[in-house]
């Protein structure tokens, strides 16, 4: 408990420090400097934002969004293969696989290479103020747009970009991070840019591979630059870095966070991940994404991040999935308050299709999220660690606290079967005076404890008859001592 309580103690530290000391320091390009940056608090207490991969990828919407991303060249176009395609029952085929190779040839005519496909990532039915309105439904407070891929197809119209390679001289003829972020901005949330260091196919980053990167005039020439530009022209809140598949020496990560902390336009807000170097994941960085879909289970001293797809299997739309592939409602609900509960937040994935438009399936799980949300989001916005994260007694209940840790909320995540059900919490101890509460429905509810109570750690609580709880797929317990 003493190990839990310090490490709690650590995570309530980190968040005063941040919201009681503005961000003044000048900051130097090296990790000590750059990790002494306190991270800014509207983050932690946004909680829950909304991840959008959309690329080139989404037009052939095959497989998963790797499929052009890093290795249509090679594995359709030279007929490589690589282990596991397709090798894995309800696990997409990968590039290069017969499954693939097939597909290609029936709907690509000989010869068509990757940029080919950018005019089919047409937008012609986005209305960027429509998905806001799905994101604000769902709960969200910020979202976070791949502004460029692996692939190298800028959102934007770079002036760092190949040719006819972005989204204004090819496919959508549309400025889609500035029609989004202005989109997001109107709608009072926080926006933000994925950016992939990396450019699989772009031939100074091969070059720069080869040479056991001694060299960086990608760096220095192509990527630096560009993300530069984007965060000058769009003004991002989150940076959310990926594709750092090198040294954080030959990205230049250091001069380029130090610039951000101290120059940019967005020096006072901007919240930046881990992802800046073979060796920054989980190290260094303002919030850890450490790998996708990262979910510890347990509270952790340094803010992060749970980033995870409603798709289980592609980040990117893909039109071979099925229904079983997704998330279902209690999943997404869970895995948000384990994250919440051990001092995350979480980053939920939607995967646009070519045209702009929000798979339906995923709508309907944002708005069930959302719908929870309207109930109990006191227990998830703005909350803090509780002194234990988990129930000792029952599994599947997960705590948070309210900022003065005045309130406590047990959320049970699996639900009893009784008619009448009755919860225990072995992580309560009882309080004289002590009432406890069922958000979204109203009155006090009763509870017991072994006699003598101060002698017996924990409670056990009645709940209202199920047909008479307003919350789907969680019920959420207010604690007041």
């Amino acid at each position: 408990m003493a190990a839990r309580l310090k490490t709690r103690a650590e995570f309530l530290l980190l968040i005063i420090f941040a919201v009681l000391n503005p961000i003044k320091s000048q900051y130097t390009p090296d990790w000590p400097s750059i990790d002494a940056r306190p991270l800014p608090a509207w983050y932690d207490q946004a909680k829950i934002g909304i991840f959008i991969h959309w690329g080139v990828y989404s037009a052939p919407a095959k497989s998963n969004e790797w499929f052009g991303a890093e290795w249509f060249e090679w594995a359709y176009i030279s007929g490589q293969n690589y282990p596991g395609d397709g090798g894995t029952p309800g696990d997409p085929p990968g590039p290069g696989s017969p499954a693939l190779i097939e597909f290609m040839q029936n709907n690509y005519p000989p010869g068509t290479t990757y940029r080919d496909l950018a005019q089919d990532l047409t937008a012609e039915s986005w209305n960027p103020d429509e998905w806001v309105t799905l994101f604000q439904n769902a709960g969200a407070k910020y979202v976070v747009l791949t502004s460029k891929h692996h692939e190298g197809f800028t959102l934007w119209p770079s002036a760092y970009s190949d040719p006819n390679w972005n989204s204004v001289d090819n496919g959508p003829h549309r400025d889609l991070v500035g029609d989004l972020a202005a989109a997001t901005r109107r709608g009072g949330l926080r926006f933000g840019l994925y950016y992939s260091l990396c450019e699989w196919l772009h031939p100074l980053w091969l070059q720069d591979k080869r040479s056991g990167f001694s060299s960086n005039r990608f760096v220095e020439e192509v990527t630096m630059p560009k993300l530069y530009e984007v965060v000058n022209q769009y003004q991002p809140d989150v940076v959310w870095s990926d594709g750092e598949w090198s040294h954080d020496w030959y990205w230049n990560s250091t001069t380029f966070l130090a610039w951000l902390y101290n120059e940019s336009p967005v020096k006072d807000s901007v919240v930046v991940n881990d992802r800046w170097g073979w060796d920054t994941t989980n190290t260094h960085g303002g919030f850890y994404s450490g790998q996708d879909r990262w979910n510890p289970g347990v509270l952790q001293p340094h803010k992060w991040e749970n980033c995870f797809t409603l798709d289980r299997y592609s980040w990117g739309f893909r039109t071979d999935n099925r229904f079983e592939d997704y998330m279902r409602p209690e999943e997404i609900i869970s895995t948000m308050v384990e994250s919440v509960s051990c001092g995350g937040n979480v980053l939920i994935n939607v995967a646009p299709t070519r045209n702009g438009s929000i798979p339906l399936i995923e709508q309907q799980l944002l708005g069930e999220l959302g719908e929870w949300l309207g109930i109990n989001g006191d227990a998830i916005y703005s909350s803090v660690p509780y002194e234990v994260q988990e129930d000792v007694t029952t599994d599947g209940v997960w705590y948070t606290s309210n900022a003065l840790e005045t309130v406590t909320y047990a959320i049970v995540t699996r639900l009893p079967t009784e008619d009448t059900p009755r919860i225990q919490l072995g992580s309560i101890p009882y309080a004289a005076g002590m009432t406890i509460q069922l958000l979204g429905n109203q009155g006090n509810l009763e509870y017991s404890c072994r006699i003598p109570c101060n002698d017996n750690p924990g409670i056990t609580v009645v709940l209202p008859p199920q047909n008479q709880i307003r919350s789907k797929y969680a019920w959420t317990l207010v604690i007041t001592r």
